[in-house]
């Protein structure tokens, strides 16, 4: 039984389609963690090179799958790590006080050391727009 196009169409537009479908909608595939990690150890363990190559196209991967599942690996990597960081980083008030009040500390020092730094700078200058002043008064100043 061959059906064309605007058979086809039309049947989908009444809802008639059946499990005899000449062309099924194609399902998906999905992948555990496991099967990911798998094909990527599988992947690395061979050399560069035609071998990969070959490994993808029997098991029907392509590349961006595997760049995308290094990828989730990564972040879910980094996500754990900065969990663990935020449990451990239970710290009773006075510690988080402190750490507070060592933070402002070193800001304080930074701009401190800015503002001796600027103040040198104004004396330096002043002392020489003072020179330049002195030495335009003793000037003889010239005749027409």
């Amino acid at each position: 039984m061959t059906l064309t196009t605007p058979e086809l169409n039309g049947r989908a537009h009444n809802r008639h389609m059946d499990n005899n479908d000449p062309a099924p909608k194609p399902k998906r595939r999905t992948f555990t963690k496991a099967q990911k990690q798998a094909h990527l150890d599988a992947y690395n363990a061979l050399p560069t090179g035609e071998e990969r190559g070959a490994y993808l196209r029997r098991e029907g991967l392509y590349a961006s799958h595997l760049s995308e599942w290094r990828k989730q690996t990564a972040r879910t990597k980094a996500t754990d790590s900065k969990a663990k960081d935020r449990r451990r980083a239970k710290r009773t008030p006075e510690q988080a006080e402190l750490e507070r009040l060592r933070r402002r500390n070193t800001r304080l020092e930074t701009e401190l050391e800015h503002t001796k730094a600027a103040l040198e700078i104004t004396g330096k200058v002043h002392a020489l727009l003072e020179s330049i002043s002195e030495s335009a008064d003793t000037e003889p100043k010239s005749t027409k």
